[in-house]
């Protein structure tokens, strides 16, 4: 029997340099496009970078640098260019026409790479509308020859549909339908998320860029037994676990897609209800790579696109720092990243850093502790006297609350002490102000 394998694409990778950039950020980018071409299952056999100081409308590239592309792609028999940057439809067009090899842009490699890994319903409808919007926007002038050009039999009227047209009209309506199965994912999204919030567990949301180590963490202090893997975008699908914290109180941590820079929007905007997970979460914690050379241009890249979801520290919300894969640092530099996290958790202006390996599990503990720390810093403390008149009182805060104490009084009271939420405590205030012990 005779077993015929997938054959791959053997690719050309291509990161543009431009004037703007340095020269080392260059390499690391074209290794993040090398990643990104092996997470498709693509073989990457030829990777360069190639200065551009100026943008060509109609090859994105000079004429002289797209012939040295065009020798290397026939010399090695490749079948497709991976171009690190956004190309124009006509762009694209132009290029694939003189190489006559597929070609595909940043956001293309993206889409295509979270079609394949997209393992939910959800995930894939997501996945199939950033990918529609993205081929509707590749529909160039290609079909003249299908185009009807008049209508009728009287030779007055007006030009028929192209068939451009009825491409577009065709996606718009598949978008369309999509739309409408995304709106009640996130309805039954926004019923689950409420159901959460009335429990009394936390959600701490694990956010970073692409590879930082999110789902190694998620797996280590959870046992989530989710897919961690050292290759750009392993895991799409958000996952929830129980998170055990040092007192014995629960969090629910959820695990997230890995963000990336140049990010597509229509990528951020289809993946909104997966993303919603993160804006309504009680805690962020922020995995970075901090034995990547670029980790702070990464850190500022997650900022940026959590801005632009309206979570994250400038929207009010809570965020710790992971500082992961302190084991690939050298002996000084470890020390140095150790100092500085312990000098951002004495300054109140600065975000809580943790310095830990998640191949040693160096420093989990004391990352445990910390975002318990994070989740009850604005916790209220109560004393309270439950009086038997009240005792749904006292079930409503053993339901809600951390109760630290609960002891029989005098004449069948309850004398209570209990850890409150800041929104619980609230809760509890305006009904029973009166129980209180000041």
């Amino acid at each position: 029997m005779v077993e015929h394998a997938l054959k791959r694409d053997r690719a050309f990778v291509a990161h543009p340099r431009f004037a703007d950039n340095r020269a080392s950020d260059a390499d690391y980018d074209l290794e993040e496009a090398v990643g990104l071409a092996v997470a498709l299952d693509v073989d990457p056999i030829s990777a360069v970078i190639i200065p551009v100081r100026d943008i060509r409308s109609s090859n994105f590239f000079g004429t002289g640098q797209i012939e040295d592309m065009a020798a290397a792609i026939a010399g090695e028999a490749l079948t497709l260019l991976i171009v690190n940057a956004s190309l124009s439809p006509v762009q694209q067009r132009n290029l694939e026409r003189i190489l006559k090899v597929k070609v595909i842009d940043r956001t293309g490699l993206i889409l295509e790479i979270f079609g394949l890994r997209a393992a939910t319903k959800e995930g894939r409808l997501q996945v199939e509308l950033a990918r529609m919007g993205y081929e509707r926007s590749r529909l160039v002038r290609t079909w003249t020859h299908l185009e009807r050009q008049r209508g009728g039999t009287g030779g007055l009227a007006g030009p028929g549909e192209t068939q451009i047209e009825s491409d577009r009209r065709v996606l718009d309506d598949k978008m369309t339908r999509l739309k409408r199965k995304l709106d009640d994912v996130r309805r039954t999204r926004g019923l689950q998320r409420k159901q959460r919030q009335r429990a009394p567990e936390r959600i701490v949301a694990l956010v970073g860029y692409t590879n930082a180590g999110k789902s190694t963490l998620f797996n280590l202090i959870t046992k989530g037994g989710v897919l961690a893997k050292d290759m750009l975008f392993a895991t799409l699908d958000t996952t929830h676990r129980v998170l055990p914290l040092p007192s014995g109180q629960t969090a629910v941590l959820s695990d997230t897609v890995g963000f990336i820079s140049d990010l597509p929007t229509s990528l951020i905007t289809a993946f909104r209800a997966t993303l919603e997970e993160v804006k309504e979460a009680d805690l962020l914690v922020h995995v970075r790579d901090m034995s990547d050379p670029l980790a702070e241009r990464r850190r500022d890249e997650v900022m940026e696109v959590l801005d632009q979801i309206e979570a994250g520290p400038e929207h009010g919300q809570a965020i710790v720092e992971v500082w992961n894969k302190t084991d690939l640092l050298g002996e000084d530099d470890a020390r140095h990243l150790s100092e500085r996290a312990a000098a951002s958790r004495t300054y109140i202006d600065m975000i809580d850093a943790f310095e830990i390996s998640c191949l040693t599990g160096g420093g989990v503990p004391q990352l445990e502790l910390g975002i318990e720390e994070a989740l009850t810093r604005n916790d209220h403390i109560l004393d309270v006297i439950i009086t038997p008149a009240h005792f749904s009182a006292r079930a409503w805060l053993h339901q809600n609350g951390q109760v630290l104490r609960d002891e029989p009084g005098e004449g069948g009271t309850a004398e209570m002490q209990v850890r409150l939420s800041e929104s619980d405590a609230g809760k509890f205030l305006a009904k029973h102000k009166d129980l209180i012990v000041s």
